[in-house]
Parts: C-alpha cells; sequence; structure tokens
C-alpha cells in the first residue's frame, strides 16, 4: 500500500471509484484499491509516486472543489512493514534521511486495530533522529500509520497529506 484513504462511514464503494478515477486519470488504470475491514479507510497500491498524487489531487480541489467529493483525507505512503516495533525502528531509521540537519520533525502515530503503546513507539522512533523536534511547527512529520498488523511510514511535508475538509476551508478564507 502506498496510499490510505479515509471517507465517511458506508461510502467506501462510492469513494474507490472516486479514487480509481483519479490515479486512472494521473496514468495509472490498474491501481490495486482494498476496502479494508475498518469502516471508512481504504488502501491503495499504485504504480504513481503517491506524494504525487497527492499534490495533483490537491490542485484539482483547488480548481474545482466539487470534484472530490468522498475522500476525505489521502495520505501518502512511502513504506510499508509488518507492524512491529523493531521493523519500524529500522525503516523511520532509513526514512529519516529525508530530514535535513537544520530541520525540525515530529512524529505523528495513528492506530487502527492495535493495542501498540504510542508512546514505546515514539520513544524509539526519538532516539534514531537526531533533529530537534517541534510539536507546533515541524518542518517534516514522521507519520506512521498503524493498520492492523500492516504499517504504513512516511517522511513528509506537513503540506504532503491531504485533507479535502481543510484544504475546501482554505479556498473560502
Amino acid at each position: 500500500m502506498n496510499l490510505i484513504i479515509t471517507c465517511a462511514r458506508h461510502l467506501e464503494p462510492e469513494t474507490e471509484e472516486e479514487l480509481r478515477g483519479f490515479l486512472d486519470e494521473f496514468g495509472d488504470s490498474d491501481p490495486k484499491v482494498t476496502i479494508t475491514s475498518m469502516s471508512g479507510i481504504l488502501t491503495a497500491e499504485t504504480k504513481l509516486d503517491p506524494v504525487e498524487v497527492v499534490r495533483k489531487i490537491k490542485e484539482m480541489l483547488l480548481d474545482e472543489p466539487w470534484s472530490v467529493r468522498y475522500c476525505l483525507r489521502i495520505i501518502p505512503i512511502q513504506r510499508t512493514v509488518e507492524t512491529k516495533i523493531e521493523e519500524i525502528e529500522k525503516i523511520v531509521e532509513e526514512l529519516s534521511d529525508n530530514i535535513s540537519k537544520e530541520e525540525k520533525y515530529r512524529i505523528s502515530i495513528e492506530k487502527r486495530n492495535s493495542d501498540m503503546s504510542s508512546q514505546d513507539i515514539i520513544t524509539k522512533i526519538a532516539k534514531k533522529i537526531k533533529n530537534q523536534v517541534s510539536l507546533e511547527f515541524p518542518d517534516k512529520v514522521v507519520l506512521i500509520e498503524i493498520i492492523g498488523n500492516k504499517t504504513g511510514i512516511s517522511v513528509l511535508k506537513k503540506s504532503d497529506i491531504l485533507s479535502t475538509e481543510k484544504t475546501k476551508r482554505s479556498i473560502s478564507e
């Protein structure tokens, strides 16, 4: 999986169709989209760059706010691992090269169907990253998305994650 999509409960089929339409338009006519067992959550595997997909959908949203109806949040995932703290640590260490020396970061964890302790994960990961932490104004976000036995990990700028509602609000301001 390299995209996590959230939607309103019970609108997963419509969201899947909308997402497939976007990906097809961007050049991936055969993405693997999965409606998870958790209400309101889909995952997708596309051959396209997930950060680029989010950027393009955000542009569409700014041009035509009505063009995105079902996708609420679209989160690009750079690596996927089994939900094990050692695996997560290893990948975060590799991806933390994307944080330059002067950049500040924060760790954000979203857990679904997991009883892993967020505090344990944060403590272990923070030891691996030497940069300064900024919870309010980070340059990069170390994103840990746990969905049952799979975990998606990304090191992104905040703007690389799409929240359609926040974007639509920013248009009307």
